[in-house]
């Protein structure tokens, strides 16, 4: 199984919507009820996208924490302002996916 995608998930979402508009309009329920599921599908490919992207984020910002501290504690002033650098990117990363 692939890994969750937002892209992928709200495309499925969309398509899904339309889907189930275009059965509800003819009447054809069997197309509608296809449609709802795969609208489903894919607002809960979505949300699992977000969440495997948040919790990446809250392991950059980890890392990051600790690499930043232990350049600190030890004068490397690299691996300080690379623990950093990983740190912020974990936190937009965390809050692009809230």
């Amino acid at each position: 199984m692939s890994s969750p995608s937002k892209t992928t998930g709200q495309k499925n979402s969309m398509f899904g919507s339309m889907k189930e508009t275009v059965g509800n309009l003819f009447g054809a329920r069997n197309m509608a009820q296809r449609g709802r599921e795969q609208h489903a599908a894919g607002e809960a490919e979505v949300k699992a996208a977000k969440a495997q992207g948040y919790a990446e984020g809250t392991g950059d910002r980890i890392v990051g924490k600790k690499d930043s501290v232990v350049g600190a504690v030890t004068g490397d002033k690299t691996q300080q302002t690379a623990g950093n650098a990983r740190q912020q990117k974990g936190a937009r990363k965390q809050e692009w996916n809230q």
